[in-house]
């Protein structure tokens, strides 16, 4: 009998030996991560959930009625009326890639950490290119 318990304690101390081993590993897998990556991949589930249904999951949105997010000339040229929009929400009209649109956008309620990370996956998804790190900082002081 001791020796059946010192046996289930010996494979309980490896098994637990190699959990760490696997947190340690996930763990620094994850500290590779910019914090640009990790932004990205909390906005991509913000946009998921608060952006999607109006400029659709390839960021083109609806021709006059919303408008496209992809290879957007607006989100280029117009960074900070972008956040301010996501932020507080956007009235009036706006030109994007030559197409008036005129449709209200609502506040959506997020705190600036989620409108950073949403503006970032944005900014870096579908033929979007642009070189602008959005801080929680950032959105506060616009």
């Amino acid at each position: 009998m001791k020796n059946y318990i010192l046996i289930i304690s010996l494979l309980f101390s490896l098994t637990s030996c190699d959990s760490k081993q696997n947190k340690q590993n996930y763990i620094s897998e994850n500290q590779d991560q910019s914090p640009l990556k990790e932004s990205i991949t909390r906005g991509s589930v913000i946009y998921d959930d608060f952006c999607v249904s109006c400029h659709l999951p390839n960021g083109k949105g609806v021709t006059k009625v919303f408008p496209p997010l992809a290879n957007s000339d607006f989100l280029k040229d117009n960074q900070a009326k972008s956040i301010k929009a996501i932020k507080y929400g956007l009235t009036g009209e706006i030109v994007v890639n030559g197409i008036t649109y005129n449709s209200n956008m609502t506040a959506l309620g997020l705190s600036d950490k989620e409108v950073a990370d949403v503006t970032n996956f944005i900014n870096n998804s579908w033929e979007n290119k642009i070189d602008n790190f959005v801080t929680p900082e950032k959105v506060s002081k616009l």
